[in-house]
This record gives C-alpha cells, structure tokens and sequence, in this order.
C-alpha cells in the first residue's frame, strides 16, 4: 500500500495511506483527504488505487493538479512523484519500493521560493560515506518504508527534519528525534540507524 505526505510551507501535515481504491481529495469535508485552503477546489483530485499502481486524476478543478511541475489530467504515480495542489505540496511514496539509501538518484522539482541557500546531505560513514544527496525538492524521505523513515521538508526561511514513519530511532545529533519537525542547522548529524549523514548548507 502506498502513502502519501502532504506539506504545507515546508511544514508537514498530513501523511495518509491510500487504503482505499478511490480516495477524493479537496477543500469540502465530504473528501477522504481535505485540503482546506480556497485555492484548492471543492472535489479537486482523486487517487485511484488498483492492487500496487495508483492513479492520479484532477477533477476539472479551478487550478490545476502538478506532478513534478507539469499539469496533468490522469497520471500514473511513481514513487518519489512530488504533486502540488495550491499551497500544497504532496510526496507519493510507493510501499517497498524506496531505496535504502539516501545517495540513489531522484527527479528533482525546482522550488518557486528561493530564499534559503541550498542544502544537502553527506553519508559520513559506511560503504556510502562521502555520497552527498542535493536538497532540491520540497520533500525529501529518507530511510526504509515500515522501518525508518524521516522527511526534510524545505520551508520558506529553513530546513527541517522529522521521522514519519517506522519504530527504529533516528538521532539527530545524538538525540532522540520525534513525528514533530526540528529545525536543521548547518552541520547537523543524522543518523539512520547507524548510517550517519551531515546536514550542509552553503
């Protein structure tokens, strides 16, 4: 079953499995995903999901529905696919299809805000350690789905980190890291159990 992380302003609000064959998504309460901000229509988008593939379709709305900065009309989902709806910014993940290291090559959104220098991450240890992974895209997960999974959202004015998903512990500089965002600052240690990677910002 696949999921999807739904953020706003870098910041994340919703993470939603796709447990149903179709799931609407829009701004009235009738939807199975509300998105409550005037700019997303009243039935938007819908996600149909058929054993492993699922489907995204707008439904004729006001503004449109992107997938990787192009409007679409019906589009077959691939993990890692970055979908926005207004102010929204929606991460597709396929279930066991992630890869288990954060250096494998991913399509990059360009972002409309460029306020903040870049940021990116570099694998300190292990068989990948030097491997750095561009912070490019609003949403970046990292980790194994089930196990560990964290996200590095990009916001208007900094980087944070959370862990959405998966019972093993992901420190950040040592500490315990929750489901509540954390700021990242440059130099930061992440470590996914037991792979370490720095947060760098030029």
């Amino acid at each position: 079953m696949g999921k999807i992380i739904i953020a706003r302003e870098g910041v994340v609000e919703q993470e939603v499995a796709l447990s149903k064959e179709r799931m609407t998504i829009g701004r009235r309460s009738h939807n199975d995903i509300v998105l409550s901000h005037p700019a997303v229509s009243g039935e938007h988008a819908v996600i149909t999901t058929i054993l492993d593939d699922s489907f995204l379709e707008d439904l004729h709305s006001t503004n449109g529905t992107f997938v990787n900065g192009q409007r679409i009309g019906k589009h077959f989902l691939q993990h890692g696919d970055t979908i926005k709806l207004a102010k929204y910014l929606i991460e597709y993940l396929a279930d066991g299809v992630r890869p288990h290291t954060a250096i494998s090559p991913d399509a990059t959104v360009p972002l409309p805000q460029a306020g903040i220098p870049a940021g990116r991450v570099e694998v300190l240890n292990g068989a990948n350690a030097g491997k750095q992974l561009a912070l490019t895209k609003a949403l970046t997960t990292l980790g194994r789905p089930t196990v560990q999974v964290v996200v590095i959202s990009r916001g208007v004015d900094a980087y944070s980190i959370a862990q959405v998903e998966g019972d093993a512990p992901t420190l950040l500089n040592g500490a315990l890291l929750g489901k509540q965002p954390v700021r990242l600052k440059n130099g930061d240690v992440i470590d996914l159990s037991g792979t370490q990677m720095a947060f760098k910002q030029d």
